[in-house]
C-alpha cells in the first residue's frame, strides 16, 4: 500500500510573539497537496501572521515549520519554493505587464527567449495573453491582481500564498475573481494557502478552512463543516449568522435559514424587518424572551413589525456547541 504524499505545508506548534502580543499562539496546522485551504479570522486574529511566517517574512520563537517534508523554519523566504500574492499587486510600475512577469525569472537567470515564452504562457492562463506590452496603471484593478497572479505562478511554486488578494477590489469584481481564482488553481494543482477575513469568500472557494481567533486556531474543516457544525461559540457567530440558544441545561446553535414560519411552534412577534435583496431578516422575540434572526426568501407577502408568528426547526439542524479549542 502505497504512502499519501507528505503534507505541502506543516505548521508544528508555531508562537510568534510581539513583546507581550502573542500573534500566534502554539498553532499546529497541516495543509495537503494540492488543496485550497484558507485561513479565516477577523483582524488580529493571526491568520496574516501565519502566512508571513510560511513565506518566511517572520521568524518564528517557538516551533517548526515543514514545506513539501523538508524543515524550512531558519530558511530564508528565496530559499523557500513558495510565492505569495498581495493584496497591493506590489507591481513594478516602470515594467511592463509582460516584463514584470518575467521578473522572477531573470532573477534566477532564465535565459530572455526561455524566460519571455514562459511569461507569455503566464499570461494566456490568467487571460490577459494580449496586454502584454502595457504598464500596470493602463490596466483595471483586477487585471493588476491577475498579472501578479501569472508572476507568482510562472515559476511553478510548491505552495502559492495570498495574502487577502481580493480586498481592494468592488463585490461584483470579487465574485468573479473568486470563481476565476478557484478554476486556476484546480488547473494548476498547486497548493494555495489563502488568507481572508470574508467569510463568504471562504465558504465559496475553499477546500478546508481554519478559523483564527485571538491567535490560536478555532476549528478546521471543509466550509460545510465549519458552517454546519461549528465547534465554538465565536466559529457559530463569525462564520455567517447563528443563533445561540440556550434551554434545558443544552446549549446548540441555529441557523436563520433552517427556522421556519410555522402554523405551530414557539410563539413570538416579528421585532425587525430588514429587506435584503433576494430576502428578508426578521429579528423575531419568542415569548420567553429568547430573539432569534430569521431569514426568508422574498418569494410570499413580507411579515410587518408587530406580527405575530411561530417558529418551528427540526431537531437535525440544531447542533450543540462543544466548547474549547
Amino acid at each position: 500500500m502505497s504512502q499519501a504524499p507528505p503534507a505541502d505545508v506543516r505548521l508544528d506548534r508555531i508562537s510568534k510573539r510581539f513583546g507581550e502580543v502573542a500573534a500566534v499562539d502554539d498553532v499546529t496546522l497541516d495543509v495537503a497537496r494540492g488543496e485550497f485551504f484558507t485561513m479565516l479570522g477577523p483582524s488580529g486574529s493571526g491568520k496574516t501572521t501565519t502566512l508571513r511566517l510560511i513565506a518566511g517574512f517572520e521568524s518564528p520563537d517557538d516551533g517548526r515549520i515543514v514545506l513539501g517534508g523538508a524543515d524550512v523554519t531558519r530558511l530564508a523566504p528565496n530559499a523557500r519554493d513558495v510565492n505569495t500574492v498581495f493584496q497591493d499587486y506590489a507591481l513594478f510600475p516602470h515594467m511592463t505587464v509582460l516584463e514584470n512577469v518575467e521578473y522572477g525569472l531573470r532573477v534566477k537567470k532564465v535565459a530572455r527567449a526561455e524566460r519571455r515564452t514562459q511569461a507569455q504562457g503566464a499570461l494566456d492562463r490568467v487571460r490577459l495573453g494580449g496586454l502584454g506590452a502595457r504598464k500596470p496603471v493602463q490596466l483595471s484593478g483586477g487585471q493588476r491582481q491577475r498579472v501578479a497572479l501569472a508572476r507568482a505562478i510562472v515559476n511553478r511554486p510548491q505552495v502559492l500564498l495570498l495574502d487577502e488578494p481580493l480586498g481592494a477590489l468592488d463585490l461584483k469584481l470579487r465574485q468573479e475573481m473568486q470563481t476565476f481564482l478557484k478554476a486556476l488553481q484546480r488547473e494548476l494543482g498547486i497548493t494555495f494557502v489563502y488568507v481572508t477575513h470574508d467569510q463568504e469568500e471562504a465558504l465559496t472557494m475553499s477546500d478546508r478552512i481554519a478559523v483564527f481567533n485571538e491567535g490560536k486556531i478555532e476549528q478546521v474543516g471543509t466550509p460545510q463543516d465549519v458552517y454546519e457544525h461549528p465547534q465554538t461559540e465565536f466559529v457559530a457567530g463569525f462564520v455567517g449568522v447563528s443563533n445561540l440558544i440556550e434551554e434545558n441545561g443544552r446549549r446548540y446553535t441555529i441557523r436563520p435559514e433552517k427556522i421556519r414560519f410555522a402554523d405551530t411552534g414557539r410563539p413570538g412577534k416579528v421585532a425587525e424587518a430588514v429587506f435584503v435583496g433576494m430576502f428578508t431578516r426578521y429579528l423575531v422575540e419568542l415569548d420567553d424572551g429568547t430573539r432569534l434572526t430569521v431569514v426568508r426568501q422574498n418569494d410570499a407577502s413580507p411579515l410587518i413589525v408587530g406580527t405575530r408568528v411561530n417558529l418551528s426547526w427540526r431537531d437535525e439542524d440544531a447542533y450543540d456547541i462543544e466548547e474549547g479549542r
